[in-house]
């Protein structure tokens, strides 16, 4: 196991340079006028600069193997030019909108992975019956529910509705009013973290209201794909020959069931929630829109409409390395889950 860690972290600088090598390939398609963006760090060097010079001084005129060498510094440094979506510089606003697409993953994905498993297992066990079907029927609307739709829908039972419990956006400005001021610390730009370590309960009960209803509808849709997937992994697993076993030696049906059988079973399971749980730092710009969230998601559909280079590099950059690391997690996981698995 320790080995196989080793390795794959050894490996890991290779992959995030192919990932590098395959967005600067894409960069080149473009213009150096538009390739310009990448590299200034304000529009004024537009204005007060001649556009060739500036080619000149960043080397867009260069072979192809320099100005790949140039682009990684500044990648390695942490340059990625100014992004004229945000109107500041496209590092600035990736850790201004981070935080805001981290803190609602935070709160969706715990119900995703723990109410999935919860769910498939309950079904599994009660197959066939009524617990079973209703189960089945809570997946099958979820899955086929859209996000937007559900998303309009609570807000207009719990908010635009006979009562106003939740509404949309981060902070009531009665919050807003005390997290900018002198006496709030900003530790991690996440509402109901900061509001915990600076001891503010008004705070974090309101970011807590504001954070909930989209952090269902981002929820609910992943809980049904993830219920069926453990469900039917659960089904089979139950089938095997040591479940066999194992009850016939007169264990309880709950020990093989969460010491047997779930462990096994769960293995589908991480590959799909490993996925979800990426997907969801990265911002979902449908949820983040209607409950006027400023996340990744909104940041990246915005920079596209635009054709913000240097956001949208930034944003598959981010995006390439997320992933990878959380195939990483995955294979962890499956090892730590199911001792059989090797990586020899």
């Amino acid at each position: 196991m320790l080995a196989y860690v080793t390795r794959r972290i050894l490996v890991l600088p290779f992959v995030i340079l192919g990932i590098l090598l395959i967005i600067f390939g894409m960069l080149q398609l473009l213009s150096a006028n538009q390739r310009l963006s990448t590299f200034i760090s304000s529009p004024a060097e537009l204005k007060n600069t001649d556009v060739e010079e500036l080619k000149e001084e960043y080397g867009l005129n260069d072979p192809i193997w320099v100005r790949f060498g140039r682009w990684l510094d500044d990648v390695v440094h942490l340059r990625f030019g100014w992004s004229e979506s945000a109107k500041m510089t496209a590092k600035r606003a990736f850790l201004r909108f981070f935080p805001v697409s981290m803190e609602l993953a935070l709160w969706s994905a715990l119900p995703i992975v723990l109410g999935g498993i919860w769910l498939g297992t309950v079904a599994a066990v009660n197959h066939n019956n009524v617990v079973d079907h209703i189960t089945r029927l809570f997946a099958i609307v979820g899955w086929s529910l859209p996000s937007f739709v559900a998303g309009l829908v609570l807000l207009m039972v719990f908010y635009g509705g006979l009562v106003s419990w939740f509404p949309p956006g981060r902070l009531s400005l009665e919050a807003t009013e005390i997290v900018h001021s002198a006496s709030f610390t900003r530790y991690t730009q996440m509402n109901t973290i900061d509001s915990v370590l600076n001891w503010n309960w008004f705070v974090f009960a309101d970011a807590v209201r504001h954070i909930i209803l989209p952090a269902i509808v981002m929820s609910y849709v992943r809980w049904a794909m993830l219920l069926r997937i453990m469900r039917s992994s659960l089904l089979e697993t139950l089938r095997k020959d040591y479940v066999q076993t194992a009850r016939a030696k007169g264990l309880k049906e709950s020990v093989v069931i969460k010491k047997h059988a779930r462990r096994n079973a769960l293995i589908p399971v991480v590959t799909v929630a490993g996925i979800y749980v990426a997907f969801l730092i990265n911002g979902l710009v449908i949820t983040e829109t209607i409950f006027d969230w400023h996340g990744l998601g909104r940041w990246a559909v915005t920079a596209a409409q635009q054709f913000d280079t240097s956001s949208l590099m930034l944003f598959a950059l981010f995006n390439g390395v997320l992933l990878v690391f959380a195939n990483l997690i995955v294979d962890l996981i499956y090892a730590y889950l199911d001792p059989r698995v090797t990586y020899d």
